[in-house]
């Protein structure tokens, strides 16, 4: 059974009210006590009238019955109806009086409450609106120097340490990016040299290509993880993207590798405007078309679709996967068959495409196809009215 969950606020005003109703009980109970032993007792009164009878007829001591015992019984009756009312109506009234300054109660507990945990709204819609390209907000609580306060002081001290650790953080991906990049592109411009040198041998040149392949995939490597870094740090800049438009520009951009590797594209797109970062989504967009290629077979095919929901979905042939091992390679570097393909990818495709996915508040998911291959289907946040899908075949 799932366990019922109730917000401080409701919790609050339960203990508020249910203390109050406990009280007033209390109250109400000791209240009838009091009451009760203060109002005449019919014992107590039949004895003093009987009293006060033997000695206003001092002559009658002998008669069973003396005038006045109708006159006392009458009274007696009429004291315990009088103290049955008395006591019922307090009862009644009391309980009522309690009922209402209960609900009374409940209701200021709430407002109290309320107002009690503002602050916690207050640090609960801040944490809410921050994100890794906006971490300027604080929350600045004003009041009394007391638990909430220290709370809120708190969180905007943590707020300046991770915006301290965010600003470090691109400083470094700016300067690795350009550390790592120069001493790449120098190594190539001396293999290539060395190659085009009129001494060259068959052995350098081919020493020469393998190092250029090695140089290649480390390249491609540091873009990637540069990318990933800027990925999981958010968006610094968003903009309206015409899906529909990058997926096409990315399969013409992919149309030689399908054709040397023999597969054909299947393209149905519709109208779908998203906001976010162009160069991430045109990478995403690369990453999932691509591998979709690379992993496939001789005479397979990539269907690609856009539309609401999802709003890309990839679809190829290739090599049976099964069910258990598509959650790993969404993992850095994990590769189905990693004696396949190592020198043209860098196992980042996919870890790439969901933190992409991420940064602008989307999903990806992927299941194995029935034709094998995998199904992947990307989900992001709706922003445009679609309109009529156009449908195409290229390859």
């Amino acid at each position: 059974m799932k366990e019922l969950r109730l917000s401080i606020r409701t919790r609050l005003t339960a203990w508020y009210g249910g203390l109050f109703a406990l009280a007033g009980t209390a109250l109400l109970i000791t209240n009838y006590v009091l009451v009760a032993a203060t109002l005449p007792d019919p014992d107590n009164f039949l004895a003093v009238r009987r009293a006060d009878s033997v000695s206003a007829y001092p002559a009658y001591p002998a008669v069973g019955v003396l005038p006045s015992e109708t006159v006392s019984t009458a009274a007696l009756s009429t004291v315990e109806d009088y103290r049955e009312s008395a006591l019922s109506t307090l009862l009644l009234q009391s309980a009522v009086a309690l009922v209402i300054t209960v609900v009374l109660a409940v209701w200021m507990g709430w407002l109290m409450a309320s107002r009690v945990l503002q602050p916690l709204h207050s640090i609960t819609n801040t944490a809410h609106q921050l994100g890794a390209d906006n971490l300027g907000r604080r929350i600045n609580h004003e009041g009394p120097d007391d638990e909430l306060k220290d709370l809120a002081d708190t969180f905007d001290g943590m707020l300046d340490r991770l915006t301290g650790a965010f600003d470090s953080q691109k400083r470094f991906v700016a300067n690795a990016s350009h550390e790592l990049r120069t001493p790449l592109a120098i190594q190539r411009t001396l293999i290539e040299v060395a190659m085009g040198a009129p001494d060259a041998g068959p052995d350098l040149t081919r020493l020469g290509n393998h190092l250029l392949d090695t140089n290649t995939r480390s390249e491609k490597l540091i873009d990637g993880l540069l990318l990933l870094a800027r990925s999981d740090r958010g968006l610094s800049s968003r903009e309206r993207i015409r899906l529909h438009e990058v997926v096409a520009d990315v399969v013409a951009s992919c149309s030689d590798l399908a054709d040397s590797r023999q597969v054909r594209f299947h393209v149905s797109t519709s109208r779908r405007i998203v906001v976010g970062d162009p160069v991430l989504l045109s990478h995403l967009v690369s990453n999932l078309i691509r591998n979709a290629v690379l992993y496939n077979e001789p005479g397979g095919t990539v269907h690609v679709e856009t539309g609401s929901e999802p709003a890309l979905r990839v679809v190829n042939t290739g090599e049976p996967i099964p069910a258990e091992v598509v959650p790993g390679l969404f993992e850095p570097f994990r590769r189905y068959r990693t004696e396949r393909l190592a020198s043209e990818g860098t196992g980042l495709g996919l870890s790439l495409v969901r933190s992409i996915a991420a940064a602008h508040e989307g999903s990806v998911s992927a299941r194995p196809n029935t034709a094998g291959g995998l199904v992947l289907e990307v989900n992001l946040p709706v922003t445009d009215v679609r309109a009529a899908p156009m449908y195409g075949k290229i390859g």
